[in-house]
């Protein structure tokens, strides 16, 4: 085996194929070692990757594009991963989106990501930037933090960050895939150089991601799966049972086999272009921002 792949992604459920793949020795027998590290924040994750501290992130697709776009770095997006399990958590008093006004949304990053999803949602049901306050937090556990400190109203958290919201007496208001059009939410992307040169390190690793996920969605490893998660994330057996329940569905749980949604990178470009104001006909195509071949070479290495 070389050095360990270096992976940087957010903790949460969504990171079951990659411990699937981890405990059933799918990297290991495609020869790799994987290292994978929790990112604090988006910025960290996105100067890290651009830095070369790490070679591959998952994330929200959305940072992919931001540091095309944004940060002039030559990232391409190899694989779709998931449609994002996210849910817009408040506090218990706030009944309706109008009781928003005024409050306070805390995010990872005001850019980027869920933040925009968070800003379209509150666009669709009537409230205007200025119409509430925008905290930059970091990462899911600190925004979580922040709202059970009530130093923030509104957030959107992730599996199983929105379970324990509401164990602590916070409550969803909205889900996302309810209100916007089909969104790409994460996937996973790398520098291109980086990619060129590792081309078949990277193709390995996306078959053995792939492989991780296959097995997490095969019915008679729903238990195991569970307990993977249990241990992993240190979570309750009710709570992991549950994020499983959630993340398995075949409507809105992963998609089959981590393959990404051109119409959900659209989703994701509109978006930017809203925040940034720039005009809807000037959004490019999404394969500015891809490179599927590796996905493909990996599917194939599947057979």
């Amino acid at each position: 085996m070389h050095n360990p792949l270096r992976v940087i992604t957010f903790p949460g459920v969504q990171n079951l194929p990659s411990f699937a793949a981890e405990a059933n020795r799918f990297y290991e027998r495609r020869g790799l070692a994987v290292e994978t590290v929790f990112t604090q924040s988006s910025e960290q994750q996105r100067e890290g990757l651009a830095r070369g501290i790490y070679d591959i992130a998952h994330s929200a697709i959305d940072n992919a594009v931001s540091m095309v776009d944004t940060a002039g770095q030559d990232t391409v997006i190899v694989i779709g991963l998931d449609r994002g399990f996210n849910k817009l958590v408040v506090q218990p008093e706030i009944a309706s989106y109008d009781d928003l006004r005024g409050k306070t949304l805390g995010v990872d990053a005001p850019d980027t990501a869920f933040a925009l999803i968070a800003y379209d949602m509150l666009r669709r049901k009537g409230l205007k930037p200025g119409d509430y306050n925008v905290k930059p937090i970091g990462a899911t556990r600190f925004r979580l933090q922040a709202l059970k400190e009530r130093s923030i109203d509104v957030s959107m958290l992730n599996l199983p960050f929105n379970l324990f919201a509401q164990q602590a007496g916070l409550k969803v208001l909205d889900n996302p895939n309810d209100v916007i059009d089909e969104y790409q939410s994460a996937g996973g992307f790398v520098r291109r150089a980086w990619g060129e040169e590792n081309r078949d390190t990277l193709v390995r690793y996306l078959a053995a991601y792939i492989e991780g996920l296959r097995w997490s969605l095969r019915s008679e490893n729903r238990e195991a799966a569970i307990a993977l998660l249990q241990t992993r994330m240190e979570l309750a057996h009710d709570v992991a049972e549950e994020s499983f329940d959630q993340i398995a569905d075949p409507q809105r749980g992963f998609t089959k086999d981590a393959r990404l949604s051109h119409p959900g990178m659209v989703t994701v470009l509109k978006l930017r272009a809203g925040y940034t104001g720039a005009p809807l006909d000037s959004i490019p195509a999404p394969d500015k921002y891809l490179d599927e071949s590796y996905y493909r070479a990996a599917l194939a290495l599947l057979g």
